[in-house]
């Protein structure tokens, strides 16, 4: 550390050591597979860097402390050390590695924990402790490498990456997206062009897209609404061939530059996510983050979930606050022009009056917008963090089940069931009837459905005693097996059971729009998806049954597949995968016995297999839109997750 450079005591060594052994407590390092770093060479480096910037950069590595200090304040929020320029270029070799590793199939996916940090570094600028730009110059490198046409980065610190936005602020090859704490542009960088507004460049207007958190204290439910109603349906349109993210935890509790609340768990959901597209190529690149023990936890959240282990339940109200609404809907309305999954909303600007009216400068904010959160960032109390987290991760961490999913199998199963999916003994005949005429007689009334419901009862009895993670069966008759399910699956102690019903369920009423129906009965919640089709299914899954199903936070989540389905075997498999983010990834699909291709393709994506492309996106039509948007309108005061522009109904 040199004496003239005070602000870097938070950009420290021990970043990266206290991250490493938090992850070798959860004995997780001997479980990935090490790719060993190298020094990326000057030729990557100049794939985005101008000659004279690394050329000074190299010219540090000589410098005596006055010359050192000289350098440095030509740049914003940087400071050179002899040792800079070679941890630098070690930092890009071991993020192109990674991007190597993941592209040539040797690894799915993984996470570089580098340093210094790359998002602010510009092309001729070291900037905001980042001297070459990691993730940049890793874009570029896969594109020239391995013929890449669309690369997807995603940048989830809570400074904006402004040297990633210059840099491809006119290439519509790779879509950018950042949220940031900017509080209209009176947090660092302070840009106008990291506002919701600055949508790229010529041919790539539509790439750049800037979600500014105009407070701070934003959580678990603002992060979620963002990707529900902003990052997500862009992406599947965008459809990239691979993520990169540019991981920065100072968007996470404690840190003392975000003094945001999201806790670290939300960032294992939103690793899941992200692990759906481009056929799960998804290469995690270190940046910010400067609360050691926050840190730590979330870099392990991420990693757990990379290594497909079941993703914990996400802590906090399910309610985004009025300033992320604001903000998410003004990204949409700034959007709506380049994006097909945007062109039948109804999007408008706002002027965020939640935030800027001067009335909340004077008195205090609204307790009726804000969160309520166990911690507050306004000290930094690193104690009393640390004792929180502590508490936190214990509550919500749990044994990963000995056994991922489980099946009883059917005719044929043996012949192309993944070798991960444990065949589990049959409930004997008598036992069945037993149960049924005890407790199911007014559903069931024929013997071979009767039989088909004892691998049902089975697998429910696994997952629950976490025996099991989750688990599929075949039925005559999906609608009556899930009706069985649902109602067993209460009698075991499950709480609250989310149920998705894909095709024509005779069991359940048709609702009046014939599209999408929600019904809550006692502690059950149905979510019917009829006539979703091909991309139909994005504006029916991202922007309700996901926003629904987070809002209501299920136990377990059964997922029923009917015949007469207009949802092709991409679709659901999708569907499945997305869901594996609730209730700590317990799942149970029924799927009716003729489906044979349909249980192979779950059964792959219950194991953890990366889900296939949906295809060539199609968008919704008018009429699809307007009637999810109706179903918004009509649910959103009651799982707020829906919310997604300033116009609150009553």
């Amino acid at each position: 550390l040199l004496t003239f450079s005070p602000i870097c005591d938070i950009e420290v060594p021990e970043r990266l050591s206290s991250s490493y052994e938090q992850l070798r407590s959860y004995h997780l390092v001997e479980r990935c597979v090490h790719v060993p770093a190298r020094e990326g060479s000057e030729e990557e480096i100049l794939l985005v860097h101008s000659l004279e910037h690394l050329e000074v950069a190299k010219s540090t590595q000589t410098m005596d402390e006055e010359e050192l200090k000289r350098v440095s304040e030509n740049y914003d929020a940087f400071f050179f050390h002899p040792s800079t320029y070679r941890c630098a270029r070690l930092a890009v070799g071991a993020t192109l590695q990674l991007v190597d590793a993941v592209m040539s199939g040797r690894v799915h996916n993984g996470m570089a924990l580098v340093r210094p940090p790359g998002h602010h570094s510009q092309r001729n600028a070291a900037n905001g402790f980042c001297l070459f730009n990691n993730v940049a110059i890793a874009a570029e490198y896969a594109k020239l490498k391995y013929g890449l046409k669309r690369i997807l980065i995603v940048d989830w610190d809570v400074h904006h990456g402004q040297g990633t936005q210059y840099i491809f602020e006119e290439d519509p090859s790779v879509l950018y997206f950042s949220w940031h704490r900017y509080e209209h542009q009176e947090f660092w960088p302070s840009l106008k062009e990291s506002d919701y507004d600055a949508v790229g460049l010529g041919k790539a207007k539509g790439f750049n897209i800037n979600l500014p958190w105009n407070k701070v204290g934003m959580g678990n439910s603002d992060y979620l609404a963002a990707f529900f109603h902003v990052l997500l349906p862009t992406a599947f349109e965008f459809d990239p061939e691979l993520v990169i993210v540019s991981s920065g935890y100072d968007s996470g509790i404690g840190d003392p530059e975000g003094q945001m609340n999201a806790t670290p768990e939300v960032f294992a959901h939103l690793t899941h996510f992200l692990m759906q597209l481009a056929n799960g190529k998804l290469c995690v690149i270190l940046e910010g983050g400067y609360h050691l023990k926050s840190l730590g936890e979330s870099v392990c959240m991420t990693v757990k979930t990379l290594l497909g282990d079941p993703v914990p339940q996400v802590t906090g109200e399910m309610a985004p606050c009025l300033s992320a609404v604001e903000s998410i809907q003004n990204v949409r309305a700034a959007h709506k022009p380049y994006w097909k999954w945007l062109a039948f909303e109804d999007t408008s600007f706002l002027q965020n009056l939640s935030t800027k009216s001067h009335l909340l400068k004077t008195t205090n904010s609204n307790p009726s917008t804000e969160h309520e959160s166990k911690i507050t960032n306004n000290s930094n109390d690193t104690v009393k963090v640390d004792r929180f987290l502590e508490l936190h991760m214990k509550n919500i961490l749990f044994p990963v089940p000995p056994i991922k999913t489980a099946t009883t199998g059917w005719e044929g199963s043996e012949y192309f069931l993944s070798e991960h999916v444990q065949l589990v003994k049959e409930m004997d005949k008598t036992e069945i009837k037993a149960l049924v005429s005890g407790f199911y007689a007014d559903l069931v009334k024929e013997d071979k459905t009767l039989l088909s419901l004892g691998s049902m009862f089975v697998i429910l009895d696994k997952i629950l005693k976490k025996e099991v993670c989750n688990g599929i069966a075949a039925s005559p008759t999906a609608a009556l097996s899930a009706a069985v399910a649902l109602r067993h699956s209460v009698r075991l102690g499950f709480q609250r059971v989310l149920c998705v019903f894909v095709g024509d369920m005779q069991m359940i009423p048709n609702t009046e729009d014939g599209n999408l129906g929600l019904y809550i009965c006692a502690n059950l919640l149905l979510l019917l998806l009829k006539d979703a089709e091909g991309n139909d299914f994005f504006s029916a899954v991202l922007g309700f049954i996901l926003p629904v199903a987070y809002s209501y936070q299920p136990n377990l989540t059964v997922i029923a597949v009917g015949p007469n389905r207009n949802l092709g075997i991409s679709g659901i498999s999708l569907l499945v995968a997305l869901l594996q983010g609730l209730a700590e990834s317990r799942i149970f699909a029924v799927i009716e016995d003729t489906e044979i291709s349909l249980m192979q393709n779950v059964a792959k994506v219950l194991v953890g297999a990366s889900t296939p492309s949906f295809g060539i996106y199609v968008p919704p039509t008018q009429e699809k839109v307007n009637r999810i948007k109706a179903l918004r309108d009509q649910f959103q005061q009651k799982w707020k997750m829906l919310q997604c522009s300033g116009k609150l109904s009553n």
